[in-house]
């Protein structure tokens, strides 16, 4: 994960700076290689393999497009934009399809521009993101974007509310962006001027002036009037062919120029983001466990505590039970301990409890002797009440020893005091004793031994 971090910010850095590195291949062969790491780390459980089971069959994808060499340009924007017409116009055959209906494209689709030579450059036609229904397909046009190396953002006027939002959370994706201003033979030289200035006002910021465009991927027929000899007047529709130079020869300049890092970048933003669900998902799991382990500790140690007519023995085990508590949570976050270093840890926290539970501890004593002078209820009960005590604090130590692993063993720069009044601060305190209490009755009216 480190390494992928900071090879990812290397890469990120030189892309903002607009200046190449050294090796322009360096950048593919380290995605490559985060890329192989993350696929087969062994510190993945199955059940989180399971469950990102589409996002790590992505990571062979991205290894396969970064070996052919392939770049993928998303085609994004609101519907009836001329997104479609306009990935048609760039491949130079109705590769995609166009029409009249409101939101003709309801699926991402994909096409290869032959001409960018070799593997090349891949166009990705997505659905309009205000289209009805339009909460699964703007998902959808968002994910293409995500998984692309460069994405057109195709407007037909001013944006659009939507449309801003939109492009803004696309420059959070980190691809390059460039914005398009399609049907641009609707306007006059003026007009388009204009238009193209508030555009750039609109990105500024979010990609360079630069790379906000004007096209006409298929203009409006020529009306043509003509006369003949005998002065009739007869009108005729020219098609015009589209006009995409402007954007063509900037998308082939971007991909000549930084085809191979681009693609490296995304791969690597999609490992980063894959990274952080791993460990997220990984850090949920190992919760729920700890979450067991503590629970059945505090059980153990409550009815052990109870059982036990012996003052002060029963803290002897009960201090058996945290040590192994300890160790057992080591093994749950991949952070074992010695029974040197579990015993260090328990004196750690136990020396800050020491204050806080005192008086609990007075209790417990208290209780140990009233259990071997009283028999009968008054004994079910004084077992019920310390063995409740011997719970909580069971709680505090499996919860500061958590924290303490969940840091890399560590208490942070808070130490261990602020650890430990945390967590008694977060704990309800009557609820865990009330069902601890009521736990530990049972258990014991169920004992054959009572």
């Amino acid at each position: 994960m480190k390494a992928l971090s900071g090879w990812l910010d290397s890469v990120t850095r030189w892309w903002r700076s607009d200046a190449p590195p050294a090796d322009a291949a360096t950048p593919a062969d380290q995605a490559g290689a985060a890329l192989r790491q993350l696929l087969h780390d062994p510190t993945v459980p199955e059940s989180v393999r399971r469950e990102l089971g589409d996002e790590f069959a992505r990571i062979q994808a991205l290894l396969d497009k970064l070996a052919r060499g392939e770049l993928h340009l998303a085609v994004f924007g609101r519907v009836s934009v001329g997104k479609s017409a306009l990935g048609n116009a760039l491949l130079g055959e109705p590769a995609f399809e166009t029409g009249v209906l409101h939101g003709t494209t309801t699926r991402a689709t994909q096409q290869q521009w032959t001409e960018a030579g070799g593997s090349g450059l891949h166009l990705i036609d997505t659905p309009g993101i205000n289209e009805l229904d339009g909460e699964a397909r703007e998902r959808l046009a968002f994910e293409v974007a995500e998984i692309s190396d460069l994405v057109l953002f195709v407007v037909d006027g001013d944006m659009t509310q939507v449309e801003r939002d939109a492009l803004t959370t696309l420059a959070r994706t980190e691809r390059p962006l460039l914005l398009v201003l399609n049907k641009a033979d609707r306007y006059d030289d003026a007009e388009r001027e204009r238009l193209l200035t508030r555009l750039r006002e609109h990105a500024a910021g979010l990609l360079p002036a630069d790379n906000v465009l004007a096209c006409a991927a298929q203009p409006a027929p020529l009306r043509v009037i003509e006369v003949d000899a005998d002065g009739n007047e007869r009108e005729r529709r020219e098609t015009r062919a589209p006009d995409v130079a402007a954007l063509r020869e900037r998308l082939l300049a971007i991909c000549a120029r930084e085809g191979k890092t681009l693609s490296a970048l995304n791969a690597g933003l999609f490992a980063g983001r894959l990274s952080d669900q791993v460990a997220q998902r990984v850090a949920e799991a190992r919760r729920d466990v700890a979450d067991k382990v503590i629970r059945y500790y505090c059980l153990a140690k409550g009815v052990a505590v109870a059982l036990n007519p012996v003052p002060v023995a029963d803290l002897l085990a009960a201090a058996a039970l945290d040590a192994a508590l300890v160790m057992h949570l080591g093994k749950v976050y991949g952070m074992p301990l010695t029974r040197r270093e579990a015993g260090q840890l328990i004196l750690t926290i136990c020396a800050q409890l020491a204050a806080l539970m005192g008086a609990i501890w007075g209790v417990h004593l208290v209780a140990s002797a009233l259990k071997v002078a009283s028999i009968g209820v008054s004994t079910l009960l004084t077992a019920g009440a310390q063995g409740a005590l011997a719970w909580y604090a069971t709680q505090v130590v499996g919860r500061a020893a958590e924290r303490y692993l969940v840091a890399g063993k560590s208490w942070g720069e808070s130490g261990p005091k602020r650890a430990v009044q945390d967590i008694v601060a977060q704990l309800d305190r009557d609820s865990i004793l009330r069902e601890a209490r009521e736990e530990i009755l049972a258990r014991l009216r169920s004992s054959p031994a009572r």
